[in-house]
């Protein structure tokens, strides 16, 4: 697993690094070759909360017969403890989740640490209300609240944009 970043001029004067492509070397399946370069380019999203967004979801993808127990990544002077993996694609995903948490973009869990503003809640407006009406409905996914319905043949959250599944 190659994890290429780039060094890029902050707001404050400082720098920001980030990973910008992901790559695999050695003998792999070639179906990763796919999924490295769409992360690649959810990387290069301005906003952090995306690619945060696209490696949670990851964490829980399992292949059939593919669990495995390798080290959890932590912070250097971190316990060191092993876990069951779901997939290999799952792990790759903690590990990069990680990577960005010792970078200082995301935490341990994947969220930005940083609003960019680019990809944030409805605020409300001078009267109090929201520009989206919140229904209420099952558990969503993504943002934790009970307001997952269907819409157009699809799971949509009204708390978060969140789109499940559809059918």
């Amino acid at each position: 697993l190659t994890l290429k970043e780039i060094t890029l001029p902050g707001a404050d004067g400082g720098a920001i690094t980030r990973p910008c492509a992901l790559a695999f070397s050695g003998n792999y399946p070639r179906a990763l070759d796919g999924l490295a370069r769409i992360l690649s380019l959810d990387m290069r999203v301005v906003d952090p909360a995306w690619i945060g967004m696209k490696l949670r979801k990851l964490l829980n993808y399992a292949e059939p017969l593919g669990h495995f127990m390798a080290f959890v990544p932590t912070l250097p002077g971190g316990p060191r403890r092993q876990q069951v993996w779901p997939s290999t694609v799952a792990y790759m995903a903690r590990l990069l989740i990680h990577r960005y948490a010792m970078l200082g973009v995301l935490n341990e869990e994947g969220f930005p640490l940083r609003e960019m503003g680019v990809l944030e809640s409805p605020v409300a407006s001078a009267t109090g209300a929201t520009s989206t009406q919140e229904i209420a409905g099952a558990r969503c996914p993504e943002c934790g609240n009970a307001t997952l319905i269907h819409r157009d043949g699809c799971e949509f959250c009204t708390a978060c944009g969140f789109v499940g599944q559809c059918g």
